[in-house]
């Protein structure tokens, strides 16, 4: 494994000049505006016969403006300024259009959009060119690594107690001060990465490098992590780099009109359960772009760090389905672990430690993987969390089977505090997989219908209030005194 993401690295630096240059490929890659107003604008499209750029800015016309096929897939094109001014306009729309093998032209979001928009009529999102002529810029220094994460798991389209999709100002404004209040010092956004499918909660995305627009622009979510800032908050980003949605018209399958191009052809670029596309992490291009797109995160948005969603899927080849892990080190070591994955893990996680060491990353693996939270010069995974994701599933279990006088302590405790030597671990009751996935959140579970009826403070409590309310409490308690190094807890 080691000697695998050794030589990547190596590759890396012979042919790309250091993995700085090469997790810079955000600022050459898809749309981007030069110094003199010209535009440069540049794709990965293997399987095109040739690709062109349309929209607003010439009429739509799929001809007027060809690319340059260059060499390994990539095609590029220089638009000159007109009168010092760029060419596109900002806010205008875009389409890449690609010629496939069969001859069909095929109009395509750039994978390396950074706006994307949905019109209240249209089922599909739009590619929107965001170049404003003034963005907004960073006033607060990100707070100092923290030695021990309280963290506040959330989602900004539910945060808010109207009917509709909240908003990046309404959680500036609203949601921020009460996290600050309680006495988190961490906020881990869900649902950021755009998707088209607001149902997933952001696990089916479409566009990478764009931030959702149905909660506001780019710029207000610059100025919420940046007030977060001001307030001592840590935001980190629920990243999905292990699967990708299977939309086309507004999605990164089959971008150049093949089943391949960013992901494996055939029955292994599937997800059975998911429904989903999956990354052939072996592709020098797919590297490129998931790496970036880490750093863009970083770099552009002033994230703090990432909580990578779906680690276990990744890391094997059977995707964790219908698997289940004892401990056993069998399941850990051979042809079943997706190397390639792993590999891809370890690049991501050393980039992040050498160029920005402050960043924390988090692993959400259900498997155990030894040495997941362990440096990569040990030949570890490189994270610096993973998720106790034993906690939750046990307290639900001891709710849904169990009479109270048969909880068994030593059980519990034991529970607790299985975790491998030396590889931190977030505690948590309960995160949005148990509040929000197909469950009912643990007062749900405690209390039921009651919840509706019973908890009013003009009347007294009902034993079903009262057990619920203090086991509540408890569950909370020793979660977060025994359950690891730090501590998590979904919004609301």
């Amino acid at each position: 494994r080691y000697s695998l993401f050794y030589n990547h690295l190596k590759n890396i630096e012979e042919s790309e000049g250091g993995l700085d240059k090469f997790t810079k490929s955000y600022k050459t890659f898809g749309v981007n505006q030069l110094a003199d107003g010209g535009i440069y604008c540049k794709e990965w499209a293997p399987g095109a016969e040739a690709v062109f750029l349309a929209g607003d800015f010439n009429g739509w016309n799929p001809f007027s403006h060809p690319y340059k096929k260059l060499e390994y897939g990539k095609w590029e094109l220089l638009i000159p300024p007109e009168d010092g001014h760029s060419p596109v306009p900002h806010g205008s729309k875009l389409k890449v259009v690609i010629r496939a093998q069969n001859g069909a032209l095929l109009y395509r979001i750039s994978p390396w959009a950074r706006y994307v928009v949905r019109d209240e009529d249209k089922v599909n999102y739009d590619w929107v060119h965001w170049n404003p002529p003034q963005s907004y810029i960073h006033k607060n220094p990100s707070p100092k690594r923290l030695k021990s994460l309280r963290i506040y798991e959330s989602h900004v389209g539910i945060a808010s107690p109207e009917g509709k999709v909240a908003s990046y100002k309404n959680f500036t404004c609203n949601v921020l001060p009460r996290i600050k209040d309680l006495g988190y010092n961490c906020v881990q956004l869900m649902a950021i990465m755009e998707h088209a499918y607001y149902a997933s909660f952001g696990y089916q995305v479409t566009s990478f490098f764009a931030a959702s627009s149905r909660y506001g622009t780019p710029d207000d979510l610059k100025e919420m992590i940046d007030v977060a800032h001001s307030m001592g908050i840590t935001v980190l980003l629920d990243v999905v780099h292990s699967h990708a949605s299977k939309n086309s018209e507004d999605g990164l399958n089959q971008f150049d009109g093949t089943d391949s191009c960013f992901f494996h052809s055939g029955y292994r670029g599937t997800h059975q359960l998911w429904d989903s596309r999956l990354f052939d992490y072996a592709n020098w291009e797919v590297l490129r772009f998931l790496l970036s797109n880490l750093r863009m995160w970083i770099e552009d948005y002033r994230f703090d760090g990432f909580r990578f969603d779906g680690v276990t899927s990744m890391l094997y080849h059977h995707h964790g389905i219908g698997t289940g892990f004892s401990g056993d080190y069998n399941e850990y070591f051979g042809l079943h672990v997706d190397e390639d994955a792993l590999c891809y893990l370890m690049l991501a996680n050393h980039m992040i430690n050498t160029l920005h060491p402050e960043c924390i990353t988090i692993a959400e693996d259900v498997s155990g993987m030894p040495a997941l939270c362990r440096p990569v010069a040990e030949g570890g995974g490189g994270f610096d969390y993973r998720l106790a994701m034993a906690i939750p599933d046990k307290w639900i279990q001891i709710i849904k089977e169990l009479k109270d006088e048969d909880w068994n302590m030593g059980n519990i405790v034991h529970t607790l505090t299985n975790r491998r030597y030396e590889e931190k671990y977030i505690a948590y009751a309960e995160s949005h997989d148990q509040a929000l996935v197909g469950d009912k959140t643990l007062a749900f579970h405690l209390m039921d219908a009651e919840m509706y009826t019973n908890m009013s403070v003009l009347m007294p409590l009902t034993p079903v209030i009262d057990r619920g309310i203090q086991l509540h409490k408890m569950i909370r308690l020793i979660t977060h005194a025994l359950g690891g190094e730090s501590y998590l807890n979904f919004m609301g």
